[in-house]
C-alpha cells in the first residue's frame, strides 16, 4: 500500500514524519460506491494536486475498459507537478497546466479549444474543488457527462454525522455514502467551497500549535 499526500496541516505533516517501520493507530476505507468503469469510447481525465495519483488509477481502468483516454494533470506551480510520467504510460495523450504557468498551459482554459476540435464521451474530474467547478463549467456546453470526486469535510464516514453533506442537483447527499463521485454539472460547487473553508482559521492555529510544540508523530513505531 502507498500514500500520496500534500504536507498542509497538522495531520498531513505528521504523517511526513513516519519513516518505514511505523504505523497508524487505524484507517477508515474506502467509503461510498465504486467508479463506474465501462467502454464510454473517448475519455477525458483531468486532476490536480494530489489528487493525481486516484486520477491515475482511473486513467489505468479505463484503457483496461477498452477507452481512449486523454489525461490532463495539473498542479499549482511545476514543483508540485508529480506523476507527469505515469501518466505519459498509461495515457494515449496528456496534457500539463499550472495556475502560473511555469509549466505546460497556463490555466485550464486551453480545455475548451480541446473540446471544440475533439468530441468526448466522458470527463473524469479529481482534485480541489475550485478545479472540478472549472472544469465542470468548461465541459458543460458541449454536453460532456462529467464525474467529480468529492472529498468533503468528514467525522464518521458512515452517513451519520452529516458533516460531509452536498447538495447535488438540489438534494442532499453525502460524501461519505452516496459519492465519492457525483454530476459535476449538478454539484452546487459554491456551497460546497464555502463549507469547505469553515475551519480553516482553526486548521491554522492547530498546524501552528503544533510546530511551536516542536511536533511529534501522529503513529506508533513497531516493537
Amino acid at each position: 500500500m502507498s500514500f500520496a499526500f500534500h504536507e498542509v496541516g497538522k495531520t498531513t505533516k505528521e504523517l511526513g514524519l513516519l519513516n518505514e517501520g511505523d504505523c497508524l493507530e487505524n484507517l477508515t476505507g474506502p467509503l461510498g460506491n465504486p467508479s463506474e468503469i465501462k467502454n464510454y469510447g473517448n475519455v477525458l481525465c483531468v486532476g490536480g494536486s494530489i489528487m493525481i495519483a486516484p486520477l491515475l488509477l482511473q486513467v489505468k481502468a479505463m484503457k483496461e475498459a477498452g477507452n481512449k483516454v486523454t489525461t490532463v494533470i495539473g498542479a499549482r506551480i511545476k514543483d508540485v507537478l508529480f506523476m507527469e510520467e505515469e501518466a505519459k504510460a498509461l495515457s494515449d495523450r496528456v496534457y500539463v497546466a499550472t495556475d502560473d504557468g511555469s509549466k505546460g498551459y497556463k490555466g485550464l482554459d486551453f480545455l475548451k479549444e480541446v473540446l471544440a476540435k475533439e468530441k468526448f464521451d466522458r470527463c473524469v474530474a479529481m482534485g480541489p474543488v475550485v478545479m472540478m467547478k472549472t472544469v465542470s463549467d468548461i465541459t458543460k456546453p458541449f454536453g460532456i457527462p462529467t464525474v467529480v470526486t468529492l472529498t468533503p469535510i468528514m467525522i464518521d464516514g458512515m452517513g451519520m454525522c452529516g458533516v460531509c453533506r452536498v447538495t447535488v442537483g438540489g438534494k442532499m447527499l453525502f460524501g461519505c455514502v452516496d459519492g465519492p463521485e457525483f454530476d459535476g454539472h449538478q454539484v452546487d460547487f459554491d456551497e460546497l467551497i464555502h463549507r469547505q473553508r469553515l475551519f480553516l482559521p482553526e486548521e491554522r492555529l492547530s498546524s501552528e500549535l503544533w510546530e511551536l510544540a516542536g511536533g511529534c508523530k501522529c503513529g506508533r513505531s513497531k516493537a
